[in-house]
Parts: C-alpha cells; structure tokens; sequence
C-alpha cells in the first residue's frame, strides 16, 4: 500500500484498524514481543523510527488489539509529541548549559554548547558580561565539565585554555 502520492506529496491520510495517519504522525498497532498482548509505535512523519512505543490495549476477544480510531490517534500524537519535546529539551540541556558567577569585572555568564559532530565533536566555552557582550571565546572538549567552580577558574585564570 504506497503512503504517499509520490515522493515529494504530502502522505495520505490513513484510517485503518491497526495503521492510522494523518496530522503528521503514523500510529501502527503492532505485536507486542516481549509477552501476548500489543503495542502502538507513534512514528513522525519523514522519521524512519518510532519516536514513542507503548503498551496497546486489547479487545473484547482478548486475544487481537483494540481498533484504532479517531480520539485514542488524538491522545496517541498529544502523548508522542509530549514526549518528543521533553527529549529535545534534555537534549539541549546536556547540550547548552551556563552558570552565573560574579568576578572581579562584574556578573558574569559562562557558558558551554557543545557541537556534537559524529567525527571531532567539541565544544565552545564562553563568557558574557551582564550586557551580554561576550569577553571571550574558546575551544575546549565536550566532555568539559562546566560549574561555578571551573567557571571561575576559568574567568580568573585569563580566559585561558583550561588544562593548558
């Protein structure tokens, strides 16, 4: 069954009772492996896995799944989008973290975003004054550990290279 018109077309609305898809998302009642009963895989649109796969319930005979339909694919995308942008905001709280320190100059923020390249990741160590200029910049590993403690080291240590 082709999802879409051709390559470049939005996909075709589906409403089947084990394959629903519409409104950016396909939910897919699949055989649950680990023991007799079902699960839903929530898969976003252009995303080859599942974002969410959850427990599924079954039917009256209690041995096939429940049908898909309208108001549990509504609760299905709400629950798999909730989940989607919590891990995208862990992400990027691993990913960009700062922390405030008072230094000689003033309140200072320094911060750590780390690019994570799948060959040479790295990250960018900074310092902002309290108008947000920034008073340095340099290139240190994603895996420096940024607190009050290594940030003031830092910002007394002249900005240098941590470690060098």
């Amino acid at each position: 069954m082709p999802l879409s018109d051709s390559p470049g077309d939005e996909p075709v609305p589906i409403h089947e009772p084990r394959l629903w898809r519409d409104d950016g998302w396909t939910a897919l009642v699949i055989k649950n492996e680990d023991d007799d009963g079902w699960a839903v895989a929530m898969t976003r649109d252009g995303e080859s896995e599942p974002a969410l796969v959850g427990p599924w319930t079954m039917g009256r005979d209690k041995r096939n799944p429940k049908p898909l339909d309208g108001s549990a694919f509504i609760t299905l995308v709400k629950t798999a989008s909730e989940f989607v942008r919590r891990r995208e905001q862990q992400l990027h709280a691993t990913l960009h973290q700062s922390v405030a320190i008072t230094a000689d100059s003033g309140r200072l923020t320094v911060s750590l975003d780390i690019i994570p390249d799948d060959d040479e990741p790295y990250a960018w160590l900074s310092a902002c004054d309290a108008f947000g200029e920034e008073l340095a910049r340099i290139r240190v590993a994603p895996s420096y550990k940024l607190n009050r403690a290594s940030a003031a080291d830092w910002v007394q240590g002249g900005f240098r290279k941590p470690g060098g």
